[in-house]
């Protein structure tokens, strides 16, 4: 018998009783769990599940939704329910360094990310090749401190007019205004080229670099009106000597912030990131 694959993830009050509910629903219906992940935020309070499922052709996302309403209104539960099926649609934004651009093309054409991209926008020329050899729109919208607004209305227009799911800062060298963060809010993934909270802001590699430090990293996380202080969904760092000047910091940078930001991405795709207040909840 053929199958849809659905995710649910829901959070609300931590209470006895939670996941007896949503099961007890979900094999009413003959749904079959493949994955169930769990967390309990014993600082909020706050109860966070994820649950990847499998349910009979014959069982639409209504009728789910409609047999979880109970336990939904009982416990107060703040839901998101995904079909699976359905492939996730993504607008990548980039700049003039384009390795992240590169990586994430990568790993969906072999499938590791399962996503499409619906347009590749940018502020520079530079990228235009890569958006033409993979095939993928590719809008040149250049940016000034006069035109901003406009051109980040042309920006929320590409990002609907495609129904993309995810939009995703490859190395975007430009601020988001607290508008677009607002509107877009836990639907743009940045990457920063730092271990973040530490030497935020222009060339971090230089700073650790001025201040002789022994690890570098980069950080993936979602955009907000705060620069560089939305909920962080992924991290690695490398050690690193004396030894090295900038550029080659630069240079091992460059691997770590491709790996951590294809590896946010894919944690969004699948819903394995719930947002808890400034942080998140990711289930790996």
């Amino acid at each position: 018998m053929s199958s849809a694959n659905f995710v649910l993830t829901l959070s609300c009050t931590d209470r006895p009783g939670i996941v007896a509910a949503v099961t007890t629903e979900l094999a009413a219906l003959k749904a079959n769990i493949a994955e169930s992940n769990q967390f309990w935020d014993r600082e909020t309070g706050r109860f966070f599940m994820r649950l990847a499922f499998t349910a009979p052709h014959d069982v639409s996302r209504d009728s789910i939704e409609k047999a979880l309403k109970s336990p939904i209104e009982r416990f107060d539960m703040k839901t998101a329910l995904s079909d699976e099926s359905r492939k996730k649609r993504v607008v990548i934004m980039v700049s003039k360094f384009d390795h992240t651009l590169l990586h994430l093309l990568y790993q969906i054409r072999v499938g590791w990310l399962d996503a499409e991209v619906a347009a590749i926008v940018s502020n520079h020329e530079d990228a235009r090749k890569i958006a033409v050899d993979a095939g993928v729109p590719f809008h040149f919208l250049p940016v000034t401190k006069e035109t901003k607004t406009a051109q980040e209305a042309q920006v929320l227009e590409i990002v609907k007019s495609t129904g993309a799911d995810l939009v995703v800062l490859a190395r975007y060298m430009q601020v988001l205004s607290d508008n677009l963060s607002t509107r877009l809010f836990g639907q743009v993934i940045n990457i920063h080229h730092s271990f973040l909270p530490s030497f935020k802001g222009a060339k971090p590699y230089h700073q650790a670099h001025e201040r002789g430090v022994k690890i570098i990293g980069a950080t993936a996380h979602y955009v907000t009106p705060d620069l560089d202080e939305g909920p962080i969904i992924e991290q690695e760092t490398a050690r690193v000597t004396h030894a090295l000047s900038p550029d080659d910091l630069v240079a091992a940078g460059r691997d770590i912030e491709s790996r951590v930001l294809a590896r946010a991405v894919k944690l969004h795709l699948e819903n394995r990131v719930m947002l808890n207040g400034k942080k998140t909840v990711v289930f790996g």
